[in-house]
């Protein structure tokens, strides 16, 4: 069972993810370019209004300079954003402090009558672009901080801080810019993780099928035959119909393995939730009748997948221990505040003291893979049974 378990993980791993992870880029990257095509627009607004404005400087030459600045200054972050070696936070902090001692130098070559009613050189619309930059970078809240500290910059530059800030309407749309941006930036993450996580269960579906089909045509096959053959010719209780009874059971458990949820399925790993239902259909067979609500029984992934490997447990102790022909019964019923799964057989039972003679052996079956596993989920395992009379269990497990 294990190596065929093993068997599906690789196939998957092999397939489809594996071509997934191979082509994986940032899923930033559209955004990084969409804000270098601003970032353009607002060097070319800048220089043109230098060329409107420069006469209004005192010292016009160094004004000149400053803007080749802010061209330069410029082409490195294009080029670092578009080709990802400027995406990380000194990059971004790099930026911040150029486009400040811009912003503020325009104190040197402007009078205080200038600084004290127009916008900085670089001009306000180059200056949102570090704040775009942060809120890329960095999500929602690095863009709004971001535009708290370009607006803090600019109040500075123009000599009124702190009234400038909460008198000019540029300020709230540096930070609504970071915000925005930073959304988008983290919407772009998730989405990306979330279809790199269907791939890869896409991909270990069709592993599954594959070989489904593969064990269906030959290793099932087989053993159906072999059951029903030593079943007419040995009948039970004889060597042969107990022979029979192994392979009818090794099918069923082929079975349930290969129609199982695999083991990574979508939200274990991120604290999601599941259906319970989806992780007991699996346990119907020949000898197991499920019956479960109409509605979903939705449960933390977790948890779910070990009440459904605590169900598989009991299941596979009636196929081992209750006798042949024994029945399993699945119940599952939403209460509200709790979920409860109950596991009933028509077998041969458990003899008092029996579970406690297994614990002294070391035979910790019962008592670890379903009364603990309970346990550990805050639920609780109540076992009722008799010589002759089946067993019955009760899994219980709140809602959390």
């Amino acid at each position: 069972m294990q190596g065929l378990a093993s068997r599906v993980r690789r196939v998957a791993r092999s397939g489809g993810v594996a071509d997934a992870a191979a082509t994986d880029g940032d899923p930033r990257a559209p955004l990084w370019r969409g804000a270098q095509w601003f970032r353009a627009l607002s060097v070319v607004y800048a220089v043109g209004r230098q060329i409107d404005e420069a006469d209004r400087y005192e010292r016009i030459g160094w004004s000149w300079v400053m803007i080749g600045a802010v061209v330069v200054v410029s082409a490195i972050a294009g080029l670092g954003y578009v080709r990802g070696f400027g995406r990380n936070r000194w990059f971004v902090i790099g930026e911040f402090a150029a486009a400040a001692v811009l912003a503020l130098g325009t104190v040197w070559v402007a009078s205080p009558e200038f600084t004290a009613h127009n916008q900085a050189l670089p001009t306000t619309l180059w200056l949102t672009n570090p704040v775009v930059s942060a809120a890329i970078l960095g999500g929602p809240v690095a863009g709004v901080i971001g535009g708290i500290a370009i607006a803090v910059i600019n109040a500075i530059y123009r000599g009124t801080f702190p009234e400038t800030v909460l008198r000019d309407a540029n300020y709230p749309v540096f930070m609504a810019v970071g915000l925005g941006l930073g959304v988008a930036a983290r919407v772009a993450i998730r989405s990306q993780e979330q279809l790199r996580e269907a791939e890869r269960v896409a991909a270990e579906a069709r592993a599954r099928e594959r070989l489904a089909r593969e064990v269906h045509d030959g290793v099932l096959q087989a053993l159906a035959f072999l059951a029903r053959r030593c079943a007419a010719l040995g009948g039970p209780g004889t060597e042969l119909g107990a022979l029979g009874e192994l392979a009818a059971q090794q099918e069923r458990a082929l079975r349930h393995l290969i129609a199982e949820t695999p083991d990574a399925a979508p939200g274990r790993e991120d604290g999601g939730t599941v259906d319970l239902r989806d992780l007991l259909r699996p346990f119907a067979s020949a000898t197991v009748t499920l019956a479960e609500p109409g509605g979903p029984v939705v449960l933390p992934a977790a948890a779910a997948a070990e009440l459904a490997a605590a169900v598989r447990n009991a299941v596979e102790n009636t196929e081992r221990h209750a006798g042949p022909g024994a029945r399993s019964y699945l119940l599952l019923e939403d209460v509200g505040d709790a979920v409860l799964v109950t596991v009933r057989d028509d077998g041969a039972g458990i003899a008092p003291g029996r579970l406690d003679a297994a614990r002294a052996e070391g035979r910790l079956g019962v008592s670890e893979s379903i009364v603990g596993r309970m346990r550990a989920l805050g639920g609780r395992a109540e076992l009722t049974t008799d010589v002759g009379e089946g067993v019955e269990w009760e899994l219980w497990i709140p809602r959390t």
